[in-house]
């Protein structure tokens, strides 16, 4: 069963009713119709007029609010919005079912085509990362610069701690998982994936925590819950055997905008030996490689990834829209520095 196979779920204007999603202070939803799909963007009022646009894309599983964080440390440098794809947060299924990562990209650029907010400084983790290499290599005019949090890119030996998420793309496999763990409650489930995502859980507040199984039981009960899990883990695992000029590797080589990687050394999704050839692959990019987080670096050290974010702006000259001192970098290209995070290392990867 392919991820472009039509729809097994109800068409969106017949969905249930389920809780709203949260959101964070200053934050606000708006829900966007464009051909073929509706999106739910996530944003917060730009703190002046004249800062360029971001958008930030969530990885698999994820939504919107994995990035209300970082987009509150670049308050005052970017004017962010973070969208919700197809069948996630709350965004409903996309109308032809399509869940691969060329499907989710055309989300994307359609959104971004429909708002005429580009060239937007382009952020992506994990699922996101590929989706956000694909539309930084078809859509160069989009993209101002490029930011990957662990990006899915294609891996030759991947962490056994990865397989279970690939699996899940199996047919059948996901509603056998459902049925294996139907006694498990949401917060032994939130409890799973912090422990998978996170460099040290513990880091977790218990306000963060609750907050993470109250979004888990809402979702739960959406019809399309575990199909858009299902269909686009197995887009990524589909994106991952795509060889020649569709191949994720030879999109990155195809990459002209300016790419900060965001690597995390406790990563158990994406491997950490990724990040030197990722840093190979793209033609201008920076490498920030952080100790002790997992895979979600930009929920884990937001500050930092921030920074990195900024220091890219002041090192490329893309620094437009943000204030001098917002963007002043805080270190040269190789400067290693006690971050309360491990020895966060930033390099310039084209040295």
């Amino acid at each position: 069963m392919s991820s472009t196979e039509s729809p097994s779920v109800p068409a969106a204007s017949v969905l249930p009713r389920v809780a709203p999603v949260r959101l964070g202070e200053g934050e606000r939803l708006r829900s966007v119709c464009l051909p073929g799909v509706t999106l739910t963007v996530r944003s917060r009022p730009a703190t002046r007029e004249g800062l360029a646009p971001a958008l930030y894309v969530h990885g698999l599983g994820g939504s919107s609010q994995n990035w209300s964080l970082l987009m509150a440390e670049l308050d005052g440098v970017v004017d962010g919005e973070a969208v919700d794809l197809p069948g996630f947060g709350d965004s409903p299924p996309p109308d032809d079912g399509d869940y691969s990562v060329t499907g989710h990209a055309r989300a994307v650029i359609r959104h971004l085509d429909a708002a005429g907010r580009g060239p937007v400084h382009l952020f992506g983790n994990s699922l996101g990362g590929a989706v956000a290499t694909r539309v930084a290599a078809v859509r160069p005019d989009l993209v101002r610069t490029l930011t990957l949090v662990s990006p899915a890119l294609p891996e030759l030996r991947v962490q056994r701690s990865a397989v279970p998420t690939g699996l899940l793309g199996v047919p059948g496999v996901a509603a056998l998982f459902t049925r294996l763990t139907q006694e498990w409650t949401a917060e032994q489930r939130v409890r799973g994936v912090m422990a998978l995502c996170y460099g040290d859980p513990g880091r977790v507040s218990p306000e963060a925590f609750q907050q993470a199984v109250e979004e888990l039981e809402r979702r739960q009960r959406l019809p399309y819950f575990w199909d858009a899990m299902a269909r686009s883990a197995r887009g990524i695992v589909n994106a991952y055997t795509l060889g020649g000029q569709h191949g994720l590797w030879r999109q990155a080589e195809r990459v002209l905008a300016p790419t900060l990687l965001v690597y995390g050394a406790r990563d158990q999704l994406v491997g950490f030996r990724m990040a030197r050839k990722a840093a190979r692959a793209f033609r201008d990019s920076r490498l920030l490689t952080l100790p002790d987080a997992g895979h979600v670096a930009m929920m884990e050290y937001p500050d930092i990834v921030a920074g990195a974010f900024r220091d890219l702006l002041a090192h490329t000259g893309t620094d437009t829209g943000a204030s001098a001192e917002a963007a002043a970098p805080r270190g040269d290209a190789g400067d290693t520095g006690n971050t309360g995070g491990g020895s966060a290392a930033v390099v310039d990867a084209r040295s």
